[in-house]
């Protein structure tokens, strides 16, 4: 049976912060058994790459390399790369439709808007990890139950 897990390692930048100065903060509090980091091109960094060596876990990032790719790792990029449009792009969206998140947050400041979107993000974990264990449908009626909270 598979485990369950929430991850930690989160931290709100400005949006010209690069997250490839952020990432290899956050590697480094992952968990043990977070294997594999899956990036964009700008995680092929030489900092990151050295988090990830130093942590035995493994970098899956995309390239500017021309096609067709041959490398050895094509395939699990491949694999990897469709899960965003299925994963994130969807939560993104269902997330900001949970916590009003569409517009401004109802927050001012760098540090109270960085609790405001973490906090949200743990609560959903939580809410998550509480239906996951109750063997609910994890989306549906999520809005109504967090806000009953």
């Amino acid at each position: 049976m598979a485990g369950v897990w929430i991850p930690l390692a989160a931290q709100l930048t400005p949006a010209n912060v690069a997250d490839n100065r952020i990432a290899p903060l956050l590697i480094e509090e992952l968990a043990e058994e977070a294997r594999f980091v899956l990036g964009d091109t700008h995680y092929k960094a030489p900092s990151v790459r050295a988090a990830c060596v130093e942590s035995e876990r493994f970098l899956v990032a995309s390239g500017r390399e021309p096609y067709p790719h041959t490398d050895q790792g094509v395939e699990v990029r491949r694999i990897f790369h469709r899960l965003p449009h299925v994963t994130i792009e969807n939560f993104n969206e269902h997330f900001k439709a949970v916590f009003e998140a569409h517009g401004p947050v109802p927050t001012k400041g760098r540090l109270d808007t960085a609790r405001f979107a973490l906090g949200a993000v743990l609560v959903y974990q939580l809410a998550l990890l509480h239906r996951h264990e109750r063997d609910l449908d994890t989306n549906r009626g999520l809005k109504a139950f967090l806000r009953a909270a």
